[in-house]
């Protein structure tokens, strides 16, 4: 599954090979040469990955990397360094920062995308295409098929977001401005009733295989996916 990474990096030779690989993969890419720009792209665009470069003119690496992680919209979204400083001190300094991972330059393209993954698998399961199941529901987003039970089951493609999200995040409440948040995406403006509807709709399709109670309401806090 593509995820949407923003590279901030100022040389344009690292710029566009980097565009081109990822692009190659399946990602969808966006490039700003220094924080300042970066800056509004982050909270227009939300990515999902950063590729951030430690060394940028004007304000640095670590500096936006700081910045990110203090703001409440972006402190979730993942952050791999891209530095051609090597030392452990140099490494450490970036992890303690916020960073998810530090690659040393030169890199090579393999390796970075296998990173990639790797801090979507931990930060955002969800837009992964690795395959979940639980309970005897297993989904899989790369032929965005779920069968309950062995029975293949009809999901809508936003019934299938949030299910996906559910199984990525289970035994976690969730309210429902966050699954907004997290399945719609928080630039996207609708009522919080949505939820609900599609709720009793991702209900509706796991009834067959005797699913849908797993899809648990919480009183005054919102919904949980609950396998126990």
């Amino acid at each position: 599954m593509s995820a949407n990474i923003l590279i901030v990096e100022d040389e344009p030779g690292i710029q566009e090979m980097l565009k081109f690989n990822l692009g190659l993969a399946g990602h969808l890419t966006q490039v700003a040469s220094d924080a300042e720009a970066a800056w509004p792209l982050l909270r227009e665009s939300m990515p999902d990955v950063i590729l951030l470069d430690w060394m940028l003119p004007g304000r640095s690496g670590i500096e936006l990397a700081r910045r990110i992680r203090a703001d409440a919209r972006l402190k979730g979204v993942p952050i791999i360094m891209l530095t051609a400083r090597a030392s452990e001190e140099d490494r450490v300094l970036g992890l303690e920062t916020g960073a998810d991972d530090y690659v040393a330059k030169p890199f090579s393209t393999r390796e970075l995308l296998a990173r990639i993954r790797a801090v979507l698998r931990r930060r955002a399961p969800q837009i992964t295409d690795d395959s979940v199941s639980l309970a005897g529901l297993s989904l899989d987003p790369a032929s965005h098929r779920v069968h309950g039970n062995a029975i293949e089951l009809t999901l809508g493609p936003t019934e299938f977001r949030l299910l996906h999200f559910f199984m990525t995040h289970a035994e976690r409440v969730y309210s429902r401005s966050q699954l907004l948040d997290h399945v719609w995406g928080d630039h996207v403006f609708v009522e919080e009733r949505t939820v609900d509807v599609h709720i009793r709709r991702l209900r509706g399709a796991l009834q067959p295989s005797g699913h849908d109670e797993l899809i648990q309401t919480v009183r005054g806090s919102g919904y949980r996916f609950s396998a126990q």
